[in-house]
């Protein structure tokens, strides 16, 4: 079965409809991430990045991308799964799976006016490349409050010990 999922754009429409947003005088925002089993903190996380445009965007790591940073583990759900679950949430306006290591391509095409990461980040963390896009389209960044206790770590931990139970 193929999930129909309208909000999972490739970057050429992404940009397209960022031109539209544009052109009508709103504002994108635009934050990334694995988004592996949808929780609590990713929910309370991209609600309020959302508070801070017209849009949101989401950019979600490709597969292959998330295992490189979590292990041969990760991701638990595909990109296509993890898209289908992000496009159901009313407050995502569009996503987008970037195959690279870094999203700095990404920023620059789609110049958005507000880049979002949770609290846990700061602009020291932030990757250099990125951090030089985002200044190069001028986008605001935002380290919005990080919901403390919720993590997919965590829960991957809690759904490991409810099975021996």
């Amino acid at each position: 079965m193929k999930l129909q999922n309208p909000k999972l754009l490739t970057l050429d429409v992404a940009i397209a409809e960022r031109d539209k947003l544009r052109s009508g005088g709103k504002s994108l925002v635009l934050t990334n991430g694995v988004f592996d089993l949808l929780h609590t903190g990713h929910l309370y996380y991209l609600k309020q990045a959302r508070a801070l445009g017209e849009a949101l965007y989401v950019a979600i790591n490709a597969d292959e991308s998330v295992r490189a940073i979590k292990g041969p583990t990760r991701p638990i759900q595909s990109e296509v799964e993890r898209a289908y679950a992000l496009g159901a949430l009313w407050f995502v306006s569009g996503i987008v799976v970037f195959n690279t290591p870094r999203l700095d391509a990404e920023i620059r095409a789609l110049e958005p006016d507000v880049y979002c990461k949770a609290g846990d980040y700061t602009l020291e963390t932030l990757d250099p490349t990125e951090r030089g896009a985002l200044q190069d389209v001028e986008a605001k960044i935002e380290f919005l409050p990080f919901l403390e206790g919720f993590s997919t770590t965590n829960l991957i931990a809690k759904i490991k010990a409810a099975g021996k139970i």
